[in-house]
């Protein structure tokens, strides 16, 4: 990132990359096969569930059934994915002027929290571990 473009896909992709290795090895060994994607937008289906106004709405979207769900479950064949949304990243830290990669690492966080099952109030402790 030069500062004269907006940033990327590969951009957001770097920076999720950077945020995912500054996740304590604890944590992160149980993310396992969680595939991180990259969109620009959430896709039409997903707004249409979720009920949004505007793709603008939604930063990321864990997709998949949380570790805490998966043994009552038993054997899935779907994966587990993680999406990030570029233009709503760049809209809210245009918007916001907090650092990007911090809100990247923010996002990707929360998501993680939804693999684990865990509350926001779980995810708001993850992340605090994760910044210490």
């Amino acid at each position: 990132m030069d500062g004269t473009h907006a940033p990327t896909l590969d951009d957001i992709e770097a920076l999720a990359r950077t945020a995912f290795e500054s996740i304590p090895d604890e944590l992160r060994r149980h993310v396992g096969d969680v595939v991180i994607r990259i969109d620009e937008f959430p896709d039409e289906e997903t707004c249409r569930d979720m009920e949004l106004e505007s793709g603008f709405d939604l930063l990321g979207l864990y997709q998949g059934v949380s570790l805490d769900q998966k043994e009552a479950m038993g054997s899935r064949q779907e994966v587990d994915m993680i999406f990030l949304y570029r233009r709503p990243l760049l809209d809210y830290w245009c918007e916001t002027g907090e650092e990007l990669s911090h809100l990247v690492r923010h996002v990707l966080i929360h998501e993680i929290g939804h693999h684990f099952g865990l509350s926001d109030d779980d995810m708001e402790a993850l992340e605090r571990l994760a910044d210490a």
